[in-house]
């Protein structure tokens, strides 16, 4: 379970078809073996650490589902470590299981933040609501505005800095995670025959 909210940026030393080393001093400070780290809001298993650098298994259902395999050497990816159950909730709660990619369709700046607006792929739009909260590369976000299959964002400038979003382009990937409450309600819904 995460928070949201990005610890560090790390970089990645090494991608290939089974596993994934990144480079993040702080998240490897305290890293142990079988602790999970939030990579660009997938939740990873370190079976390595050696010095600032971890490695983790990739699963196929992994490359399916996310972008990592997209990830190459010197590549830029938002990392949190597991919370504890002294964390501070600071975002909201994260599993770090991605429901989808979604793309950057629109950066709009203005004078101290900046609003973005993606496009979500089928089927997740109706687990987002306006000022509900959902996860974007592992950053805990609050919806701004929804309309269809796109919602928009407002990131300040702590948050365009600090994370890998400050340098998404029109029509990057992201990964997205819905708020697990939203699917959990559906599908208690649907055991008992109501409709939403």
């Amino acid at each position: 379970m995460f928070t949201g909210i990005v610890e560090e940026l790390g970089e990645v030393v090494k991608a290939s078809e089974a596993f994934l080393a990144v480079r993040g001093p702080l998240v490897t400070s305290d890293a142990g073996l079988g602790d999970s780290i939030s990579v660009n809001g997938v939740c990873l298993t370190v079976v390595q650490v050696d010095g600032d650098v971890f490695t983790a298994d990739v699963m196929a259902e992994t490359y399916r589902r996310t972008a990592i395999g997209d990830l190459r050497e010197g590549d830029r990816v938002n990392l949190e470590r597991a919370a504890t159950l002294t964390t501070r909730l600071g975002g909201h709660l994260v599993q770090g299981h991605v429901d989808g990619v979604a793309h950057v369709v629109a950066r709009t700046p203005a004078a101290e933040w900046e609003e973005v607006t993606f496009r979500l792929p089928p089927g997740l739009a109706r687990y987002v609501v306006e000022k509900g909260s959902i996860t974007v590369d592992g950053t805990s976000l609050t919806v701004a505005a929804i309309d269809g299959d796109e919602f928009t964002v407002g990131l300040i400038p702590t948050t365009l800095e600090a994370t890998t979003l400050g340098r998404k382009q029109v029509g990057d990937p992201v990964h997205i995670e819905t708020d697990v409450v939203a699917k959990h309600v559906e599908k208690l819904l649907q055991s008992t025959g109501s409709t939403l």
